[in-house]
């Protein structure tokens, strides 16, 4: 079984900021457009396959049994971002795997996929599966 856990990153802080202006209108497009993204990333992963564990506010995990190639799924999850969001991706062969490698590539660089049988090679490349 293959997992992938999904993040948006920085979306606290999008969040925070909106508040802090007092801007209803940012707040609301905002979530918006989370809410339609996290959507369509589950649509996406179901095309391919996969089961949806989890979605909701700026979060999907997901499980399959067949053999995927998760740069590629996370090549196209990068496009269904809105403007100005980024998500970051683990993937293990366990939601707890998936989410240790997603809590890496969040804190070695974000708008990236980890992967967890190969956390070693990532704190010597850190932009791996990060094309800007």
């Amino acid at each position: 079984m293959k997992y992938i856990s999904i993040d948006g990153d920085d979306v606290g802080r999008k969040i925070t900021s909106y508040y802090l202006s007092n801007d209803c209108n940012g707040l609301e497009e905002l979530s918006s457009s989370i809410r339609a993204s996290t959507k369509a990333i589950s649509v996406k992963l179901q095309e391919h396959g996969f089961d949806i564990i989890f979605c909701a506010a700026d979060g999907v995990a997901a499980s399959t049994k067949q053999d995927i190639e998760m740069k590629s799924i996370f090549s196209e999850i990068r496009k269904i971002s809105p403007d100005g969001v980024t998500f970051s991706a683990g993937s293990g062969s366990s939601i707890r795997e998936s989410y240790i490698a997603l809590i890496s590539a969040k804190s070695n660089g974000k708008n990236c996929l980890h992967e967890y049988s190969t956390l070693d090679d990532y704190s010597k490349d850190s932009q791996i599966v990060q094309d800007r």
